[in-house]
């Protein structure tokens, strides 16, 4: 009795182990925080976010504090696909589509003490701008944005998506 229990507690702790290691690779860290994110879950965005990346979700929230109640009812509809994952050494570019945008974006996460972590920076929102792009949060430009994270988690006042 006691080895045929020995034996389940083994065979759960490994399953255990293995389930808690593949969560903590670039791909599931990365849906997580983009499902988090566009559905306007910033608290659970910044449990898998460097420090950088959680001042800019911070912003995010403040910007949400304007949203409907109907608008936050249409973006917990939003479903993420992962399309390709690169990974070399500690970093990683996750490339994504969402159901509301077909365009291929990316998003890059870090590995810091051993878990991988979402590094979305001040630099990565206004790298659009500096490369001339004139892409905008919540529009439809045309273009694969490379550049901006999840852009209809929160619409920027005045465009067509916070009215």
């Amino acid at each position: 009795m006691n080895r045929v229990l020995f034996s389940l507690l083994a065979v759960l702790g490994i399953a255990v182990f293995f389930s808690s290691c593949s969560q903590n690779s670039p791909e599931p860290v990365a849906k997580k925080w983009l499902t988090s994110f566009y559905h306007m879950d910033y608290e659970t965005a910044k449990t898998i976010s460097t420090d950088e990346t959680k001042k800019v979700i911070a912003m995010f929230q403040q910007l949400s504090v304007n949203s409907s109640d109907s608008d936050k009812q249409q973006l917990k509809r939003i479903k993420v696909e992962i399309k390709n994952v690169k990974t070399e050494g500690d970093k990683s570019t996750v490339t994504y589509v969402t159901s509301d945008n077909p365009k291929e974006q990316t998003i890059h996460l870090v590995k810091q003490n051993g878990k991988w972590l979402v590094q979305w920076t001040k630099q990565d929102q206004m790298a659009g701008d500096e490369n001339g792009s004139d892409v905008q949060p919540g529009a439809d430009n045309g273009a694969v944005d490379t550049t901006m994270p999840p852009a209809t988690a929160a619409p920027v006042p005045d465009s067509p998506a916070a009215k």
